[in-house]
């Protein structure tokens, strides 16, 4: 588990080491004035992933980018909650296993039985192949899964807000996205070394 953390970390690192291809001035260009090109950086691409100014690859890495923000960032208030000690009442099996009696983090896989990690992997997958994408083609942006209908439904005040408002709500879910990738690295990283999560 420990080379895992390594690996990691190794790879997190790789991130900051200079690309061997610089990125064309034409593809910051192109990228530099899209959502996430923020101050002190700006437009950031120091693998050169998107060098090319290809639109489709930016749109396709950025889905991806919001889409495993929201994950990390609910992983991150799970992983808090179950350090402080808060658990489900009830049992997690028939064989009377209590959700207090799973331990937190890593360990947390082996403790879970067979039946409750395969129901949690056909919930995911539910969720990827028919609620977490477009389903209705009528997105406003790349992440945009609201999946309205066209005679209306939740949207959840969504089309209350003016494009500026918008704008900088979809900023503020991408920072708090990025924010939390790292942090649930981190948290991570901690577990493996032994070190408390929340302070005594």
């Amino acid at each position: 588990m420990k080379s895992a953390v390594f690996a990691s970390l190794l790879a997190a690192a790789s991130a900051f080491a200079p690309a061997s291809q610089k990125a064309s001035s034409s593809a910051l260009k192109a990228f530099e004035d899209e959502l996430g090109a923020q101050p002190p950086l700006g437009f950031f691409d120091p693998l050169g992933l998107v060098a090319s100014g290809d639109q489709e690859k930016f749109d396709r890495l950025r889905y991806v980018e919001i889409k495993h923000g929201r994950i990390c960032m609910l992983g991150v208030v799970g992983y808090l909650v179950q350090e402080a000690g808060y658990r489900l009442g009830g049992n997690i099996d028939l064989a009377g296993t209590k959700f207090s009696d799973i331990p937190n983090g890593f360990a947390a896989l082996a403790a879970i039985p067979a039946g409750g990690l395969c129901q949690l992997l056909f919930f995911i997958g539910l969720l990827e192949t028919t609620i977490m994408k477009d389903v209705t083609g009528t997105n406003e942006f790349v992440g945009d899964f609201r999946n309205m209908n066209p005679e209306g439904g939740l949207d959840y005040g969504w089309d209350s807000f003016d494009e500026e408002t918008k704008l900088e709500k979809r900023a503020i879910e991408l920072n708090n996205g990025r924010a939390a990738q790292m942090g649930l690295l981190a948290l991570m990283v901690h577990e493996q070394l032994g070190v408390s999560l929340l302070p005594n």
